[in-house]
């Protein structure tokens, strides 16, 4: 044996981590040419699971990892703007997505693998522009991935004089069951499934493995790459644990159907290696590729049931605020433009609404410093930016038809609010941003400091909440109230910061603190002035 044990330990978890680098840095830079569109594409194309399975394609093959696409997935669902049937068709297209990894790998590719690299890095160090930074980060990671394989397998390459080693694949082809053991665990540790899928091509082009051996470990591989749902949903939603359930169940059930037809779909891999002329490493890319898309063909049907299984398989009411928007319908633009009206200024007070659970949930983060409040303001934040989408859109549509005087008005009013909350939401996140800097930076406050954020949080929250109400009930004493509260919330501004500069003059406090105190202070002036422009829409209707 000429290399020595350290040396292929050394290789075969090197090129590991290098392969595992590669796929994480070529998705990221996959995503960042695709923007931000990700979650778009999930949260709007998965109108039916049909839909659902070619959005899941195209993310994963874009994210080069159907975990990635399964924890966008459960964070959808969580959030409330997919329901679990949708979500079921993603993470079904995500299984089918994952295997475009093993057919570029099945590409021979990996002498190039270093020229490759070099002109990823040479995109990367001597451009100043964006796109070509991301372009290069793909090819780079493009190569990178292939340099691990290479490594990986070199590594391997001394395993074929074991007898251990021999015995195990004998020991898998015999006994289908130990493979998938074999697969899943290796997924679960490396966490990625397209990893397990190149050792496996790396061995099976070594013949080191034949194929009836190969298969089973690929099914348990689907099986452990579900591991990384499981791990993302664990203290999130109801309706998102049941997600990574389904994935869980999604891959069991087509694992066990395969086992049963491993015979045949042997004979059928063989058959087609042969017919295509194909290459061990494309042999095991085409297996992949035909098993999770028959598993997909064959549970899609069945997606109803599915749901059904894990939804009595996880119970518990889903206390899930409903984020997507519920009253705008479009029928009414035509037939009623008055009623179009009304639906949008129930949708405006649901979106108050979000602000103002939002503002609430900020500042218990800031008393308690616990993540989950500023995991739902975030949230909260999200739902806001959608709402405001929708229902800008809706306004504008409505703005086509015919509008009385009143109508009008009224319309232009909803327009301005509609701005008016989404820049509260703005406001709040920043304050959770700022919190989130004080706790990363140690940053300390005085309790006087504390006091007073409190006091003008609490007077805040009122306001708006104020501001809300007189919009609801077209209520101007309420409206009368808030610009006085308003004038309040100035006045406190000032005050706050004058005595924090005196803080600051007996050293009380540090420059840093300051910073954020002074942030947070401003912050919550501007969510007043918002709160006033919306109580200013309510008294100006009526003059």
């Amino acid at each position: 044996m000429e290399m020595n044990l350290q040396e292929m330990l050394f290789e075969f978890f090197g090129g590991l981590g290098i392969f595992l680098y590669g796929i994480k840095f070529m998705g990221d830079g996959l995503q960042k040419s695709a923007g931000d569109r990700l979650r778009d594409i999930l949260d709007r194309f998965t109108t039916n699971p049909l839909m659902g399975v070619l959005a899941g394609i195209f993310v994963t093959v874009l994210l080069q990892t159907s975990s990635g696409t399964t924890v966008i997935t459960v964070g959808l669902v969580s959030a409330g703007f997919m329901t679990l049937r949708q979500a079921i068709g993603v993470i079904m297209g995500a299984n089918i997505g994952t295997t475009v990894t093993a057919f570029i790998i099945g590409i021979d590719i990996g002498e190039y693998a270093l020229p490759i690299i070099a002109v990823g890095s040479i995109m990367l160090f001597f451009f100043k522009s964006k796109k070509v930074h991301n372009f290069g980060q793909i090819v780079f990671g493009f190569g990178a991935l292939f340099f691990g394989l290479e490594l990986m397998s070199g590594g391997m390459k001394p395993l074929r004089s074991l007898e251990a080693f021999h015995d195990l694949t004998v020991q898998m082809s015999s006994n289908p069951i130990l493979g998938v053991v074999v697969g899943t665990v290796f997924t679960v540790i490396v966490q990625s499934s397209s990893a397990t899928i190149g050792i496996l091509q790396s061995l099976h082009a070594e013949s080191m493995i034949n194929l009836k051996g190969a298969l089973p470990i690929l099914f348990g591989d689907n099986i452990g790459t579900t591991i990384t749902a499981v791990l993302a949903a664990i203290g999130t939603s109801v309706a998102a644990k049941r997600a990574a359930a389904t994935h869980v169940l999604f891959n069991l059930i087509g694992t066990t159907l395969f086992l049963i037809i491993l015979g045949p779909f042997t004979s059928l891999i063989e058959l087609l290696k042969v017919k295509l002329n194909l290459n061990p490493e494309m042999t095991i890319a085409f297996a992949h590729g035909i098993f999770n898309t028959t598993n997909t063909l064959i549970q899609l049907p069945f997606i109803a049931i599915l749901a059904l299984i894990v939804t009595k398989l996880i119970p518990g009411e889903d206390s899930i605020v409903e984020y997507k928007a519920q009253h705008l319908d479009p029928v009414f633009i035509e037939q009623s433009p008055s009623i179009a009206i009304g639906q949008a200024k129930e949708e405006v007070l649901r979106m108050g609404k979000f602000a103002l659970k939002g503002l609430e949930e900020t500042n218990e983060f800031l008393k308690t410093k616990n993540t989950k409040h500023s995991n739902n303001a975030l949230q909260l934040e999200d739902a806001i930016n959608n709402l405001d989408r929708k229902i800008t859109d809706y306004l504008v549509q409505l703005s086509t038809s015919s509008l009385t005087a009143h109508e009008s008005e009224e319309h232009g009013m909803l327009m301005d609010t509609v701005r008016d909350i989404e820049r509260i939401g703005d406001h709040f996140e920043n304050i959770v941003e700022l919190i989130e800097y004080q706790q990363a930076n140690k940053v300390k406050m005085t309790d006087t400091a504390m006091d007073d954020l409190e006091t003008m949080f609490n007077l805040t929250v009122r306001t708006v909440e104020e501001a809300l109400q007189a919009l609801d009930q077209k209520n101007i004493e309420i409206a009368h109230d808030v610009v006085k509260k308003e004038n309040e919330i100035d006045g406190m501004e000032r005050t706050l910061r004058k005595q924090h500069i005196l803080r600051m003059n007996e050293g009380q406090c540090s420059g840093q603190a300051g910073i954020v105190f002074v942030d947070i202070v401003s912050n919550l002036e501007r969510i007043g002035d918002h709160a006033v422009n919306i109580a200013e829409y309510v008294l100006g209707d009526q003059k």
